[in-house]
């Protein structure tokens, strides 16, 4: 048995001495002051926040009158900090903390250990929350000191310090409750002396706090062990206190319903119970009325709206003319509905808060506006011609383009609308809703609701998403959707592109294993395994002999076991690709070389042990050549790779998807090195002025 040593017990000693010397640094003495003079749902919000982390809070101004004003048009708060003033009068301690926060629109995403850490860390004794934009005077800016990173600017929203500090802070306070507590707080920041007096500093880089107004871009949602965490991505930082204002309430809304643990991966919508009304439970009806590409897209997008799950029912109905009455009678049977959404399938919803969006709304029937990709259709009309059809309105162009941003009331809306279903069961109750005349389904659907006095509107406050070309959308292929990089070039690029193609020349991504050899992502993992399904699904597969009737002259010099882009009507689709996606690439890498990316030979070729394994050394009959690894060394197979000879240099390990690009006559003698087991497929191009 182990008998420990008095040195062992020194030893013990001193560690709990020096804990003891630590502690007191970090004790939770911590009180959070604020002001409430009613209690709205944003100050319910907030004290459960403050009670899942255990904060002591007290709150001030409850039943007064709110004289302070409406700073979000103009400056005002004043009355606040007259009864901060007041309250820290009751208080003796001098080592307590005070954390001073705006509760309507704030929520908690730590604990007060973590707060009191940074707070500490920062060895000063007053630290306010910082912002990217000055209020309310713009003349004080040049005043405010630099630092080397992060936010210049005070935030009266939220700070933290020791209340004798405080107390020293807000002694000269006698405005009164509608002045600017921002403009006060302001003035003392500014002012070297009293700065240096009260040491004061900003949480410059959101460690404490993450104000969102002008910042909406820094913040993401972290998921992590049952917590959420709002993460500035800025400077990396996991800040404390996130606070939702000016106008970005919406933003604090939607952070607010995973932070802390709204919603979690472990657990799902923990507060859907609990705050039912946020969440009312919609219906979703999709329509699928002609052959569309990227199906796939769009049901991925579905998944990908922020909505509870639990929430929503989904119907599908393909080409069928009574669709739309059924979906919305779905709607009417069920109790619980309470919307109805209506997307046809070549909607491309990009904005994950759309649903949440359209119901804050909270209009009879509303539209997100979406757009064709570099033309001015919309989902809806701004006018109506005399015989009710489409006529532009004025100010159509001028929302189309975001020259003008809101809420719009209109007489047409198509491809995706939310409906109230209060509507369904009294002003759009009747079962010729979709019927008038010769009109479409959608046409019908708007007049019968003008005739009943039922408002519509378009919303283009944020950008929502684009709508798909079905035009010329072939179907004779296993990947129709390959064809479509003419028609819908977005969303083309979206779903085969590599997702870092457009970091390359900012991240400095092009990688130079070889002389004069260029390596550079290009095809996404999906992309690559298209191309591949594409070419053994049409399966003729040449012999690799040198006798070969698809090239000019009929002869191969080195013949490889392949199928050309020719063969499946991919040659304009091919160049397209080169010409957008590898011409800006070729002429940074290779200065004064300006490329048409005309190509005489562009194939995929497939190297397996038994068939072909290997290609001898040779040169390309190119100006250059791109090369491009479809699939994945040691997954899919094992070998391969490229040797340079003249060089001795070998490119071993291909990325699936990354591009190998090099000059072809001349210079670089190379030869396919040998693959030892499973199948390897790359396409290469031959590319010439």
């Amino acid at each position: 048995r182990f008998k420990p040593k008095m040195r062992d017990f020194s030893l013990l000693i001193l560690a709990w001495m020096s804990l003891l010397v630590v502690l007191p640094v970090i004790r939770c003495n911590l009180l959070v002051v604020t002001v409430a003079t009613k209690e709205t749902d944003g100050f319910r919000r907030f004290m459960r926040s403050a009670r899942h982390f255990n904060y002591t809070i007290k709150v001030l101004g409850r039943g007064e009158p709110w004289k302070g004003g409406d700073y979000m048009t103009t400056p005002g708060g004043g009355q606040k900090v007259r009864l901060l003033k007041a309250g820290l009068q009751e208080m003796k301690e001098e080592d307590k903390v005070i954390l001073f926060i705006d509760s309507y629109d704030v929520v908690f995403a730590s604990g007060p250990k973590e707060l009191l850490k940074k707070f500490q860390q920062t060895r000063h004794k007053v630290v306010f929350s910082a912002e990217t934009l000055i209020w309310p005077d713009r003349h004080l800016e040049d005043k405010h000191p630099h630092f080397r990173e992060g936010k210049r600017f005070l935030g009266s929203g939220g700070f933290i310090g020791y209340v004798p500090n405080l107390k020293e802070m807000v002694a000269d306070w006698t405005g009164e409750d509608n002045d600017s507590d921002q403009l006060f707080f302001t003035k003392i920041y500014i002012n070297p002396e009293k700065r240096k007096s009260i040491n004061i500093t900003l949480d410059n880089r959101c460690r404490m706090f993450q104000n969102l107004h002008g910042s909406l871009d820094e913040v993401v949602l972290k998921f992590e062990d049952g917590q959420v965490r709002a993460r500035n991505v800025l400077y990396d930082t996991l800040p404390v206190v996130v606070h939702g204002n000016g106008p970005t309430k919406l933003q604090i809304n939607y952070l607010s319903n995973y932070i802390p643990t709204v919603w979690t991966f472990e657990t799902g919508c923990s507060g859907c119970l609990e705050d039912l009304r946020e969440y009312p439970l919609v219906v979703i009806g999709i329509f699928i009325q002609q052959p569309t590409p990227f199906v796939s897209v769009f049901f991925e997008s579905l998944l990908k709206l922020e909505y509870p799950k639990n929430r929503l029912k989904l119907f599908i109905y393909n080409q069928v003319r009574e669709i739309h009455f059924i979906t919305y009678d779905m709607c009417r049977q069920d109790k619980d509905c309470e919307y109805f959404f209506s997307m046809d399938i070549e909607v491309v919803l990009k904005n994950k808060d759309t649903l949440k969006i359209l119901i804050e709304q909270n209009e009879p029937i509303i539209a997100p506006m979406i757009t064709r990709e570099g033309r001015l259709w919309t989902n809806f009309w701004g006018a109506l011609s005399a015989d009710g059809y489409y006529a532009r309105s004025e100010d159509y162009v001028d929302i189309v383009q975001g020259r003008r941003v809101g809420v719009w009331n209109v007489p047409y809306l198509t491809k995706v609308y939310l409906v109230k279903a209060s509507l369904l069961h009294e002003e759009l109750s009747s079962n010729d809703l979709f019927s008038s005349g010769t009109l479409d389904l959608d046409m019908a659907f708007c007049h019968n609701a003008r005739n009943k006095g039922v408002f519509m509107y378009v919303t283009n406050m944020h950008t929502f998403g684009r709508m798909l070309s079905t035009e010329n959308y072939q179907m004779s292929h296993l990947h129709n959707d390959l064809w479509q990089i003419f028609e819908n070039p977005k969303d083309w690029e979206e779903r085969y592109i590599h997702e870092n193609y457009t970091k390359i020349m900012r991240d400095k991504l092009i990688e130079t294993p070889c002389p004069d050899v260029y390596w550079f992502p290009l095809f996404s993992d999906i992309g690559c395994d298209h191309i591949v399904q594409e070419m053994e699904n049409f399966g003729q597969w040449s012999g690799g002999r040198n006798t070969d009737t698809r090239i000019q002259g009929g002869y191969e010099n080195v013949p490889t076991i392949d199928i050309h882009m020719t063969q499946i009507n991919y040659e304009k689709e091919w160049q397209k690709l080169l010409l957008d996606y590898i011409a800006p690439i070729t002429e940074t890498m290779y200065p004064g070389y300006y490329t048409k990316a005309q190509f005489d030979l562009a194939f995929v070729v497939r190297y397996k042990p038994d068939e072909q394994p290997f290609l001898r050394p040779h040169h390309d009959a190119s100006t250059f050549t791109i090369n491009i690894a479809l699939n994945q060394k040691v997954l899919d197979y094992q070998g391969g790779g490229c040797r340079f000879i003249r060089y001795n240099c070998s490119v071993e390990a291909p990325r699936k998807g990354w591009a190998l690009m090099h000059p072809g006559r001349l210079t670089h003698y190379h030869e396919g090195l040998r693959t030892t087991a499973g199948t390897r497929y790359i396409a290469v191009s031959f590319v010439d002025p």
